[in-house]
């Protein structure tokens, strides 16, 4: 079952944490989250290919982003980034990630594979993010880039994260 805002609220004044908090992001059965200013980008200058066998040392590198700068994502361009809150996971509970729909009908894509969070998570949430567009798409550090919604178990995880 997903929670709903009130049960989000419940929940939050109980074990579920996101911080900073802010409550005007609570939706109706989600929290939007923003964008952090860390990311970290393919070095594509420095590798001819990613071996799945032997994955190469510097690989990627990283990128701050100032705080009135943007980060330029390029068509068909990934890069990894992270929301500004943490979030604790009960464990009772899985957490999904899902892009804004209005990033993506612009072709922004926030996760790949890992838009789940697993019971007893803590820490920051990793975006894995693409641009799906022919143009480049302009990122700033705070805006809103996701929303986390919150399923609860029929129990507690026997092995949480």
């Amino acid at each position: 079952m997903v929670l709903s805002d009130r049960d989000i609220r419940t929940r939050l004044k109980k074990d579920l944490r996101i911080s900073p908090f802010d409550d005007s992001c609570v939706q109706p059965s989600s929290v939007d989250l923003h964008l952090g200013n860390d990311f970290l980008v393919f070095d594509s200058h420095n590798q001819s290919l990613i071996d799945t066998k032997k994955l190469a040392k510097g690989l990627m590198k990283k990128i701050i982003v100032g705080k009135n700068e943007s980060l330029i994502i390029h068509p068909r361009e990934f890069v990894l980034g992270t929301t500004i809150e943490s979030v604790k996971i009960p464990t009772d509970m899985v957490a999904h990630l899902e892009g804004k729909s209005s990033l993506g009908r612009i072709g922004l894509v926030i996760h790949s594979t890992a838009g789940s969070v697993d019971p007893g998570f803590e820490g920051q949430l990793t975006l894995e993010i693409s641009n799906l567009a022919n143009l480049p798409i302009a990122l700033y550090r705070g805006m809103k880039i996701c929303q986390i919604s919150f399923n609860q178990m029929t129990s507690p995880a026997q092995f949480p994260y």
